[in-house]
């Protein structure tokens, strides 16, 4: 059966397919709907976990049970998960382990543009690019074959273009695996240094065979073509823009398997053209490699290591006309659209009350990051998951005062405690604001250990964040409403003042949530405006100022009050 998926979709079907049972992920883009298509199927058990170390660990332990396991996670997720990633590489598995690793050439929604390859070299496993749907589904079903023929997780890098375009899938029957007893194995599974000194040596083995597969597995194709003046290697969705750029005229290697790389069949493709150019995006990973057998090529040097390529630019840098024989239209020029907060979002009131506060504001990752923007311009830091607290610590230990982090709930789920922690621990004088909107907002809405609610939205257990920051050792824990912009500030400032660390819960639902009901729109009564522009400040998107005067866009509007607080004029009506 045929059917246009996206590709993150496709990849699930290739988990269901190959006859997964246990799938664990945390939400990053571009990789968060592979996990919540894959828990769309029954014979898939799959959840949300607090961050990537623990998804790998538990795909980990499903795997040394027996059953075929998953986890999934973007480019920066994997730094989280490295550490179990190099000795997992190590022990081997026992069932089929498969790791989605999805990256994000332009930083789309990423504070990085890393390349994990890398990842894969360092590690010594074995990785696999799709560059469609269809090749996401094979792909996936795939890997699992591998991963238990070669004793290995077997890792699948996606990219935000492959993950989220669409195409045609062939679809099949889900193959029941038995589940493989569990074995207990102290040499294989206990990493104690005598045991892993002699692990290492199986692994440099493992390599050699899984290189011999990817020169015999048609993974690893080549497009012929009738013009040897030029010869491309490619792989991922680069594979994609080198067809549509040049068609058929020249002969194109496409690797399935970036890691290990067929050499042989890399030097015999390369002996049969008269120029090799590498097409990849980010760093020059296949082309590094070729030069390192004896292949002279081309690739960084033409395309450079920043961004996402495209047709155009492949078209351009090889100087070369496209199949039909035409130049390629120029690109569509769209209007910039600046990022804001939503109408209504809860994180507006408190981020105001930091910018009339003039403190320091050290920031994390999750839509509450548009904080820094204009006009709010209230977060100086953001670094990587839970580096708001842990930066905090030292900034205050260094002598700063005035100072507060800011974390979302799940941010601080991830990696928001340890720093807590830290701060409880070796005492350190500071504000940790956590910011509370019920639900993990930057990736789409999915569940987070503070939810009370599964991956499928059914009951589960929840982390009371007030008693869990008290064992921790806080005396001071209060929430806030952020809408209330005078409480804010009174909390804010009574913290700031404080002797001690203390923590504020900033405790609204995301405004977008289908079940937050919403007060009517406010209106502006023109007679009682000034002009002056006050309640511009809070950077409301349903706000502007039409003919001198605030004006509310009704269809944005949400009722929140935020702003009627802000006018000195009772200019704001409705509301209640």
């Amino acid at each position: 059966m045929k059917r246009l998926m996206q590709g993150n979709a496709a990849a699930a079907r290739g988990l269901y397919e190959a006859g997964c049972c246990f799938a664990s992920s945390y939400p990053g883009t571009p990789s968060t709907e592979i996990t919540e298509e894959a828990a769309k199927y029954d014979a898939i058990y799959s959840e949300w976990a607090p961050n990537e170390k623990v998804a790998m660990e538990s795909a980990f332990g499903a795997s040394l049970a027996g059953k075929r396991s998953f986890c999934g996670m973007k480019h920066v997720g994997l730094n989280v998960a490295a550490d179990p990633l190099f000795t997992v590489s190590y022990t081997g598995i026992n069932a089929g382990m498969v790791i989605c690793v999805a990256d994000d050439a332009g930083m789309h929604s990423s504070q990085n543009e890393q390349d994990s390859r890398h990842y894969a070299r360092a590690a010594k496993l074995p990785m696999l690019e799709p560059s469609d749907s269809q090749e996401a589904l094979e792909f996936f079903r795939l890997a699992y074959d591998i991963s238990e023929e070669y004793d290995s997780p077997v890792i699948v890098k996606m990219c935000t273009r492959v993950a989220h375009s669409q195409s045609l899938v062939e679809t099949g029957e889900r193959r029941e695996i038995p589940a493989r007893p569990y074995e207990k194995n102290i040499a294989k599974y206990v990493m104690m240094p005598g045991n892993a000194i002699k692990r290492h040596p199986i692994v440099e083995e493992r390599m050699k065979r899984l290189q011999s597969f990817a020169e015999s597995s048609d993974i690893n194709r080549i497009d012929s073509g009738n013009d040897s003046s030029l010869g491309i290697i490619t792989s991922s969705t680069c594979y994609q823009y080198v067809k549509e750029a040049l068609g058929d005229r020249y002969p194109v290697l496409k690797l399935g398997m970036i890691w290990p790389m067929p050499d042989k069949k890399l030097r015999e493709f390369s002996g049969h053209v008269e120029r090799v150019v590498i097409v990849e995006e980010l760093d020059g990973f296949i082309e590094e490699h070729c030069e390192s057998i004896g292949i002279k090529c081309e690739g960084k040097k033409l395309f450079g290591c920043l961004g996402e390529l495209s047709q155009n630019i492949i078209a351009e840098k090889l100087g070369l006309p496209t199949h039909s024989g035409l130049k390629l239209p120029d690109s569509v020029k769209i209007p910039a659209r600046p990022p804001m907060m939503c109408a209504g979002c809860p994180h507006r009131g408190l981020f105001f009350t930091l910018n009339q506060a003039k403190c320091t504001v050290l920031g994390d990752i999750g839509c509450y990051t548009l904080g820094a923007v204009a006009p709010l311009s209230a977060m100086e830091m953001t670094l990587c998951m839970g580096a708001s607290v842990s930066a905090l610590h030292g900034f205050s230990k260094a002598g700063e005062k005035n100072a507060v982090a800011v974390i979302g709930d799940s941010t601080f789920m991830h990696s928001g405690m340890t720093g807590l922690a830290n701060i409880a621990y070796n005492q350190s004088k500071g504000v940790v604001i956590i910011l509370d909107n019920s639900i993990t907002g930057m990736t789409g809405h999915q569940q987070n250990p503070t939810t009370g609610l599964n991956i499928k939205g059914e009951p589960a257990g929840k982390i009371d964040l007030e008693s869990l920051c008290r064992a921790m050792g806080f005396r001071r824990v209060r929430v806030v409403d952020p809408y209330n912009l005078k409480e804010c500030a009174e909390a804010l400032k009574e913290e700031l003042a404080a002797d001690e660390s203390s923590v504020i819960i900033s405790r609204r639902p995301c405004a977008l949530l289908k079940n937050v009901k919403h007060k009517p729109p406010l209106r502006v009564e023109p007679s009682l405006c000034i002009g002056c522009k006050a309640c511009m400040k809070i950077g409301c998107p349903a706000l502007s100022i039409k003919e001198g005067k605030a004006h509310v866009d009704e269809t944005l509007c949400v009722g929140c009050g935020v702003c009627k607080q802000r006018c000195r004029f009772g200019a704001f009506r409705g509301g209640e």
